[in-house]
């Protein structure tokens, strides 16, 4: 069976006719994959199935006639696998496709575990009914998320695991930045540098405060380097949460009126437009988009992802120091090389590329072994 053309489903849960590919990285997740999977030399077939009743139309951001997107109910019949990633199936969906042979694969790259246990403690609600499909083939989980999600989706779903590699594909970043200044690539500026932290906010995974920390003693060592510090996605905490409006205050960049505090932005407009530098910080989830947006537009990245310790500036664990160390770095002498630096950043992403030829023969092995039934 290893080397057929085989007949893939992805799932998506629209929520609108024009939805954005920026409201959250699960559409891009699933376009990466399709995408991985069409560049196969086995020539599979590849359906982006939509689960909700939003109309398909030609208002969605991307090209219908390079990726089919169907209905579910048009587009199951005759799939040999069914990737669940951006929408979920029913159980009557699911018998459907189990009577035909089909299997079925929860990919997962959302940290679950962490919602549940933030939505349990504070509140927050997910869901007034959950669904755990009993009935899935595999989970395949994306690196990122292994370690604190393994054990969750273990228990619940019932079935196998796999740490897949992780797909990223430019496509949408160059589509949304091709109308900007060198399609919203970095180019130095002469001055102080404007720096950007861009997290979240919405759970301890990613959040601003270590960020805007750094930046804070950035301009305590170099204040004459640093323009302004702007925080996107934090508005609401600058408005409404006094422990965050107290610790604020204490800060030099806010006294001397270089903090703006910000909704949620585009991140190619917001990258052209209004930054020089992004500072991050992660706990527990060490690669996501937005490094790699940053990285392969060539702006530098002050970072302590462990899984790209080889993109942009990095920094371990909470230490910043070292992170204060490097931005100093990125603001002193970054513009010196920031061709070198653009180059080698989108070559080390190859890695991850939905057009990477070993990661096409790595799904391709592990889609093979699925059907067939063997270990991967």
């Amino acid at each position: 069976m290893a080397g057929r053309p085989l007949r893939i489903g992805i799932t998506l849960g629209l929520g609108s006719t024009a939805e954005s590919l920026w409201l959250n990285g699960i559409k891009q997740n699933a376009l990466a994959l399709a995408k991985l999977f069409k560049g196969s030399p086995h020539g599979h077939h590849v359906l982006l199935l939509n689960t909700t009743d939003v109309p398909l139309t030609a208002d969605l951001p991307w090209d219908l006639t390079i990726f089919e997107t169907r209905r579910f109910a048009d587009g199951w019949q005759g799939l040999d696998v069914l990737f669940e990633l951006g929408g979920q199936i029913d159980p009557d969906q699911t018998d459907l496709l189990k009577r035909q042979g089909t299997k079925i694969v929860s990919y997962c790259c959302g940290a679950e575990y962490v919602q549940n246990m933030e939505a349990m403690i504070f509140g927050r609600r997910l869901y007034d009914f959950v669904f755990i499909n009993p009935r899935y083939d595999e989970v395949w989980i994306i690196p990122q998320l292994w370690t604190l999600n393994r054990g969750f989706f273990e228990t619940l779903r019932r079935c196998p695991t796999r740490q897949v590699p992780f797909v990223w594909d430019p496509a949408a970043l160059e589509a949304s930045a091709r109308h900007l200044p060198e399609g919203g690539a970095y180019r130095p500026r002469l001055g102080p540098k404007r720096l950007s932290v861009m997290e979240p906010n919405v759970d301890v995974l990613k959040f601003c405060l270590y960020p805007i920390f750094i930046a804070e003693r950035a301009f305590r060592e170099v204040p004459d380097r640093i323009a302004f510090l702007h925080v996107t996605n934090a508005q609401a905490l600058a408005s409404t949460s006094t422990e965050f409006i107290l610790l604020m205050n204490q800060l030099d960049l806010v006294k001397a009126g270089r903090a703006s505090f910000i909704g949620r932005m585009t991140t190619p407009e917001f990258l052209s437009g209004h930054t020089d530098i992004v500072i991050s910080h992660q706990w527990e989830l060490p690669l996501n988009y937005m490094y790699l947006e940053c990285c392969w537009q060539g702006y530098p990245l002050i970072h302590n992802s462990e899984a790209i310790a080889d993109l942009g500036y990095y920094y371990p664990g909470n230490d910043l120091q070292a992170a204060t160390h490097q931005l100093v770095a990125a603001l002193s002498r970054h513009d010196e090389t920031w061709a070198e630096y653009t180059a080698s950043q989108r070559a080390r992403i190859q890695r991850y590329h939905a057009e990477s030829p070993a990661l096409i023969d790595t799904y391709d092995d592990l889609i093979f072994a699925l059907v067939d039934g063997r270990p991967a």
